[in-house]
């Protein structure tokens, strides 16, 4: 693949030299060749030039999800792969949200298999109990080497806080990374919106904050006291940022994220009954929002996530209450926090991350292989159905002002423009 980008804005807070420079970059057979004011183009190149091109290391995402095997009409690895790419992402964590699991390592290989070659990258996560039943622990060892990049039983909570422990301890032997999913079942019972006003007067049950808090304060408590190293994911509440804020203070060896639609979004957008605003953990109130957005800026919040899950219409178009959890993402994720964030803190937030996975970090420059995602940051527009890549279609950000466009991706000898 041979590529001359023309007059790229580059956006690289950690390259001095070349951050908001415009600058030529060419490419050859997937490698970064030449880095400079003025490029010639040789023959038969491609050449791109986009309005308004902007040019970053690729971005990161780590919660997605897709359906094969087992829920591929939901998506597939490979469309989903596509849409990845057409979002700006080179590199994707996969949730182990498919049917059967990943729990042994033949299948950590298959989803590599079924990812390779494509210009996103996949980085399978395997599950952290036998059939994510929450009974004993898979073959985590075995995951490890096959590629599996951590551990966790999507969406469930780990109930019995001795198997925390013992994972936990277990996986320090190969620095295993392990999720816990911040949320008590007991107390969330049939909960489906977060527990407050707009809950109370809409008739839904609710989830507190408890549930989320209440989990998060015993698994810190379990890794204070084994080590090693845990990730909660898509963390809901500010009482929860306050707690992860503490325990990293303590030196403990803790990362969380956030969806991004947690910051987007408050519980009010549930008026409407809409079950495209279903989600888990739930969209909580105005406060939590601000809450959250301080701990991206300030760090306690390590990834802001797409937490993009498929979901076919016959799981959305049902009564709130017997609606499935679930919003695509990875199509909006650029324009929503390119509409919170300033475009250098929206540009960090989607390249950084990629260490705690043990995934290679890109450079952004000559002799390095191109792992480049290319946009234009400004321009606000309405998403749309249109816009929408993915098989299924349960997006909440669909009428939503977001700003920004994503032209594509340059990364593993391949293109998405």
């Amino acid at each position: 693949m041979n590529i001359l980008l023309k007059s790229a804005k580059i956006v690289c807070p950690g390259n001095k030299e070349l951050h908001l420079k415009k600058r030529d970059i060419l490419i050859k057979k997937g490698i970064i060749e030449k880095i400079g004011v003025s490029v010639e183009a040789p023959t038969n190149i491609k050449v791109v030039e986009k309005e308004n091109l902007h040019v970053s290391l690729g971005w990161f995402d780590s919660s997605v999800s897709f359906g094969e095997p087992g829920f591929e009409e939901r998506e597939t690895i490979a469309n989903g792969l596509f849409t990845a790419g057409k979002s700006g992402f080179t590199n994707i964590v996969l949730n182990p949200n498919t049917h059967p699991v990943p729990d042994t390592s033949s299948d950590i290989v298959f989803l590599k298999e079924r990812g390779h070659g494509k210009a996103t990258k996949v980085h399978p996560i395997g599950t952290l109990t036998t059939n994510s039943d929450g009974e004993a622990l898979a073959e985590l060892f075995d995951m490890k080497n096959a590629g599996a990049v951590a551990f966790y039983d999507f969406k469930k909570q780990i109930s019995n806080p001795n198997l925390l422990k013992i994972a936990l301890l277990y996986a320090q032997n190969f620095d295993g990374l392990v999720y816990s999913f911040p949320q008590d079942g007991d107390i969330k019972g049939k909960g489906v919106a977060h527990e407050g006003e707009i809950s109370t007067k809409l008739g839904l049950k609710g989830i507190p904050a408890l549930a989320e808090e209440l989990q998060i304060v015993r698994d810190l408590f379990v890794l204070e006291y084994t080590g090693g190293k845990l990730h909660i994911p898509t963390i809901s509440s500010a009482g929860s940022v306050k707690l992860i804020a503490e325990a990293k203070k303590k030196g403990l060896d803790v990362t969380c994220s956030v969806a991004v639609h947690n910051l987007f979004f408050s519980d009010e957008n549930l008026i409407g009954f809409d079950t495209h605003f279903k989600v888990s953990p739930p969209l909580r109130t105005g406060a939590d929002c601000k809450a959250l957005i301080k701990g991206v800026k300030n760090g306690t919040i390590d990834f802001v996530t797409s937490d993009h899950i498929p979901m076919d219409i016959e799981h959305k178009r049902v009564e709130f209450d017997n609606a499935k959890s679930g919003s695509l993402g990875l199509e909006s994720t650029f324009g929503s926090l390119n509409t919170i964030f300033e475009l250098e803190e929206t540009i960090d937030i989607l390249t950084k991350g990629r260490e705690r996975y043990h995934i290679e970090v890109p450079k952004l420059e000559e002799g390095a292989e191109a792992c480049l995602t290319l946009f234009n940051p400004e321009g606000e527009y309405i998403f749309d159905t249109k816009d929408i890549l993915s098989t299924s279609k349960n997006s909440m950000f669909v009428g939503a002002a977001l700003k920004g466009k994503v032209y594509g991706i340059i990364n593993n000898d391949q293109s998405t423009l």
